[in-house]
């Protein structure tokens, strides 16, 4: 068994980054740490630069960009830097001296460009880059934590020789990551020294945050391998919510059970990093007290371990199927953040369909083909047909395209710019696009499901380039047929339904939020939100689970008032559901 994580011993350096996907526990694995070191008489910092963050909250204060004092911990400092807002800033900076100089619909295009993630962790990084670079910040305090990391996708965007080479005016790409990076020439040294800190040991350490399950630590185990590979090696993983029960509750048992077979799995790689854990509680990580207890092991408290939880009314998932069915939707899309189940979610949709005697074509881009494990090859139904896009290979075909189209007429330097530029997640969403839009332009007699769509920042991109292209008498290929289609079918709710899938927890239901502005935007209505694996289904008796199961009923009730019409709910279950026949019991 792994050793509790101690920060007073584990930690041995000035630097730390949390990092891990959305709803590991980033921000209380890091604002636990910081105040087991203040408690320790050191001087510290935490900076959140989470969209999602929910700092203000588990220290009861209310923070800013500015480091500020944290009530009833001597030493501890915080503050929130809001990386949306400083991405507001910067978009406004940098599109401000086009404006009335370049036709509006190529100022409306640059501001799409500048609206994805991308552009916010840009402007995350810049902003923490700052705090490195001030010494006097730095020289203040014997720690200084970040509660979330930038990406190696981010770093790397950072070495790129285009990114400091004035992009929107030269681009003839029209979907690029590159854009964000497009007015901060004058911080390259500035960037240089952040990143030269991040590499060194000495200095930096990057705390890895998972979950005891196989998604989340294969995700760990990617953004490891990613980092190690542009020199920040110094690597620590926390285990996060590792669940121990002593009670004979059902749930729990499996529950227990589940979590051992994840961390069975870990990849490789990971094993060999110094390994530490944090457990699994009841409690809600808010206020100093809670933050002390969670770091002394604490796992449940005895008053809120007797809470009844009163039902919430909420529809069965079959109401979803029933929906799709009586309305005979053509396109379903399951969307959500890494971990929340979208394949589990499309598969049962699906299945769902083909029992009411629909035929449905079922796709993925998950580059594991995670279906053929889902159906264990039995996909031999008369109403069903399984599809696996891979990602590597569409992204190399859109690239050869787009290459051969738009590269003829460029010199050898515009042509490594045009590779280079094509080297973004936001070519791999653009190319995973035009590959569903075939399958679906191929379907016409069949509902097609598809596991994993574009964001609505994706589409608008591919929305506005064929206007922009024209403004700017510069081509880069053509959309395809297929594009042009599906682009004005998703907008027609009569024909396409998204569902959001997410967990009851803090971090994947303010991400699926913003997940809904962005389609939103695109002019696309989330049909339906499920709230999948939830506890406060299961009518649990074990203490921390039910503890647990009553924190979920806040998230469970922000869905259905504030964020959508429909809401369905699938309780936490003991086993994957594995197989066409076992897939059924979700309906």
């Amino acid at each position: 068994m792994y050793s509790l994580f101690d920060p007073t011993s584990d930690v041995k350096t000035p630097f730390l980054f949390f990092t891990g996907k959305g709803g590991v526990g980033k921000t209380s694995a890091a604002s636990a740490t910081a105040v087991a070191l203040a408690d320790q008489g050191k001087k510290v910092l935490l900076v959140s630069t989470d969209p999602a963050s929910n700092l203000q909250d588990v220290f009861e204060v209310d923070l800013t960009s500015e480091p500020k004092e944290v009530p009833g911990v001597n030493g501890l400092f915080a503050c929130n830097i809001d990386p949306e807002e400083a991405a507001r800033a910067y978009r406004k900076k940098t599109v401000g001296p086009y404006r009335g100089k370049l036709p509006d619909s190529v100022v409306a295009q640059m501001e799409e460009q500048l609206s994805g993630a991308c552009t916010v962790e840009i402007a995350a990084f810049d902003e923490f880059s700052q705090l490195l670079a001030d010494q006097y910040i730095v020289q203040q305090y014997d720690y200084v934590l970040f509660d979330t990391a930038p990406t190696g996708h981010t770093l790397r965007l950072l070495s790129l020789p285009t990114a400091w080479s004035g992009y929107l005016e030269e681009s003839t790409h029209g979907a690029s990551c590159l854009g964000p990076l497009s007015g901060l020439g004058e911080k390259k040294e500035m960037y240089g020294k952040a990143v030269a800190a991040l590499s060194d040991a000495h200095k930096t350490t990057l705390m890895l945050v998972a979950r005891p399950e196989t998604s989340s630590l294969l995700e760990a185990n990617r953004a490891s391998l990613e980092l190690k590979e542009i020199g920040i090696k110094n690597q620590m993983l926390i285990l996060n919510g590792v669940f121990q029960t002593e009670t004979n509750d059902q749930v729990a048992q499996a529950f227990y059970q589940r979590q051992q077979k994840g961390l069975q799995e870990t990849p490789v790689e990971l094993k060999q990093l110094e390994t530490t854990y944090l457990p699994y509680i009841s409690y809600s990580l808010t206020g100093v007290d809670h933050l002390r207890w969670f770091m002394n092991g604490e796992l449940y408290l005895e008053d809120e371990a007797s809470h009844r939880v009163e039902p919430i009314l909420l529809d069965p998932f079959s109401q979803v199927i029933d929906d799709f069915s009586q309305k005979n939707t053509r396109v379903i899309f399951a969307m959500g953040k890494g971990g929340v189940g979208k394949t589990s979610v499309a598969s049962a949709i699906a299945v769902g369909l083909c029992e009411k005697g629909h035929k449905v074509h079922l796709t993925t881009t998950d580059p594991a083909a995670h279906l053929d494990y889902v159906f264990k090859g039995d996909t031999a139904k008369e109403n069903l047909t399984i599809s696996s896009i891979n990602p590597e290979k569409e992204v190399e075909k859109y690239k050869q395209s787009v290459i051969e189209k738009a590269g003829k007429d460029l010199d050898e330097d515009g042509l490594e710019y045009l590779k280079e530029d094509l080297e973004s997640p936001c070519t791999e969403e653009i190319a995973i696009f035009q590959a569903f839009a075939e399958v679906v332009d191929q379907s016409d007699n069949e509902m097609v499901v598809i596991d994993t769509a574009p964001t609505g920042h994706t589409l608008l991109l591919l929305d506005s380039t064929e206007a922009y292209h024209k403004e700017m008498s510069r081509s880069t290929g053509e959309i395809p047929e297929s594009v042009r289609k599906l682009l004005p079918r998703l907008r027609d709710p009569k024909e396409t339904s998204v569902v959001i899938v997410t967990l009851a927890e803090a971090t994947p239901v303010l991400e699926a939020e913003r997940l809904q502005k962005d389609l939103k935007r695109a002019e696309i209505e989330p049909s339906w939100w499920v709230i999948n694996q939830s506890l406060f289904a299961t009518g649990t008796t074990d203490p921390i689970l039910s503890g647990r199961a009553f924190s979920e009923r806040v998230w469970i009730n922000k869905v259905k008032r504030e964020l959508s019409a429909n809401t369905a709910l699938i309780p936490w279950m003991e086993e994957e559901k594995v197989g066409y026949d076992t897939i059924k019991e979700y309906v």
